[in-house]
């Protein structure tokens, strides 16, 4: 069964629960006439205005997160380090800006495509665990920032994988020091095992 996620799913105002419900959900590319597909593995949720971790936080708005504060189910994709893109969903009601960084990945198909443009021979245990990597394997790159999960160039589906409650994990966010006690909230969804 292979079903795309709709408005409803993004619609929904608790980013908190929706990082988590996203795990086991798969990322699907068709960039440049390929195809590729990843189980969603790991995710963190950024809360808006209130989450000293957010790049919302505090009600900023630039040109970059601008689209942040559009209703949910687009791509919020960043450039992190002038190197890496990062893509995040954007959830819940406009000006809200909320949104779920997809951190890891476990390659389902187009595996070939992926490898290539990781430069690597096989998909290793480390091969699309950190955002970064994540985008280059699905060809992510910052100028989809913007685009619709509901058209035909990324998207994610329901493909009825059960994961229970006790295989996620919670912990702190990655790389957020700065978030003073919001760097401590558990906000980061990690599946304990490979599906």
């Amino acid at each position: 069964m292979k079903r795309k996620l709709g408005k409803a799913f993004y619609w929904k105002e608790d980013v908190v629960t929706l990082a988590k419900l996203l795990i086991g959900k798969v990322l699907v590319s068709a960039i440049d006439n390929t195809y590729c597909s990843g189980i969603i593995t790991e995710t963190e949720a950024y809360n808006g205005i209130n989450d000293k971790a957010s790049h919302a936080y505090g009600g900023r708005r630039t040109t970059r997160t601008e689209i942040m504060y559009a209703i949910g189910g687009c791509a919020y994709v960043y450039l992190c380090y002038g190197i890496h893109s990062l893509f995040n969903v954007v959830t819940g009601k406009a000006d809200q800006p909320q949104a779920i960084l997809i951190r890891a990945i476990q390659p389902l198909e187009g595996i070939d495509l992926m490898e290539k443009r990781r430069k690597m021979k096989s998909t290793t245990r480390n091969f699309s665990n950190g955002p970064g990597k994540v985008s280059e394997a699905m060809g992510i790159h910052f100028s989809h920032s913007g685009i619709s999960l509901f058209g035909q160039l990324i998207w994610i589906e329901d493909r009825g994988l059960n994961i229970e409650e006790h295989n996620i994990k919670g912990t702190p966010r990655i790389g957020v020091d700065y978030a003073a006690e919001d760097a401590l909230l558990p906000w980061r969804f990690v599946l304990k095992e490979e599906v």
